[in-house]
């Protein structure tokens, strides 16, 4: 059996978005215990990577101090467990494997794959070997450039058109991103819809602006989000705001929320 996936300290400082050094600093105040190897080798899993980010968010976005940190970690993550829904586990490391699959199939290398998206070639190495640590910008721009969809990687499209129930807390999900943003799929099918429920960490993003076919909405469930069209017009949508526009247009967004946002998000067609 497979154990937990695991990230040296820089792929982890990279998907948590501070410095190795900042790692090893919150480590000596008593903020993160890695796993440690034999040979003394610092190693991450997923959820390190979560409290790397929730520190960050006590230390950059409330100001406190490791004390503190210290207090908010251990009075925050149990609430959490009780009311955070589970999403099922998925088998979403297959998403990096069948993104490399057809790289190698086009012929390209990841330095090519590197230039036409822009996406470092030590990321794309990360993600196709975890299927984590893009931006949602970069993971819309690597699966259009093999003119696939993240739906049809992730087998979401497998099933028939039509009926689709999905119980509260089933969702399955698409690969976390290096700024904390959590897609959760809502209906599953080759349909004309696709429905997600997008929960997005204090300060995540969408770390740039892109742009696709088809149409948008979304409604706030909790938390708020800025929107910004064609870089020049901003919208701030709060708890119960509905938003639609075209999806060419080049759009961006972050969670200008305090904590977390909750959002269901549609596009029609499924070009994601």
């Amino acid at each position: 059996m497979k154990g937990p996936i695991r990230f040296k300290i820089a792929e982890a400082a990279r998907m948590a978005g501070v410095s190795a050094s900042t790692l090893r600093l919150w480590e000596s105040q008593g903020l993160i215990e890695p796993v440690r190897t034999e040979s003394g080798q610092r190693l991450y899993e997923q959820s390190h990577i979560e409290q790397l980010k929730e520190i960050s968010w006590l230390r950059n976005g409330k100001g406190l101090n490791p004390a503190a940190i210290r207090e908010g970690l251990g009075r925050e993550q149990p609430r959490r467990a009780q009311t955070k829904p589970r999403a099922k586990s998925q088998p979403n490391s297959d998403i990096g494997r069948k993104l490399r699959y057809l790289r190698r199939e086009a012929g390209k290398t990841l330095e090519k794959v590197s230039l036409e998206t822009g996406i470092p070639v030590s990321m794309l190495s990360t993600f196709e070997r975890t299927s984590q640590g893009l931006s949602f910008k970069a993971l819309h721009e690597l699966v259009a450039s093999f003119g696939t969809t993240l739906a049809v990687l992730s087998g979401q499209e497998d099933r028939h058109a039509g009926e689709s129930l999905i119980r509260n807390g089933a969702w399955s999900n698409w690969p976390a991103t290096s700024s904390g943003v959590a897609v959760q799929i809502l209906s599953e099918g080759k349909n004309q819809m696709e429905c997600h429920r997008f929960v997005l960490a204090p300060g995540a993003s969408s770390e740039g602006a892109y742009q696709h076919e088809g149409e948008e909405f979304l409604h706030v469930l909790a938390g708020a989000i800025e929107i910004i069209l064609d870089g020049d017009q901003f919208f701030e949508l709060g708890v119960g705001d509905s938003f639609y526009f075209e999806s060419k247009r080049p759009h961006s967004w972050r969670n200008s929320f305090a904590g977390e946002t909750v959002l269901i998000w549609i596009n029609t067609p499924p070009t994601f």
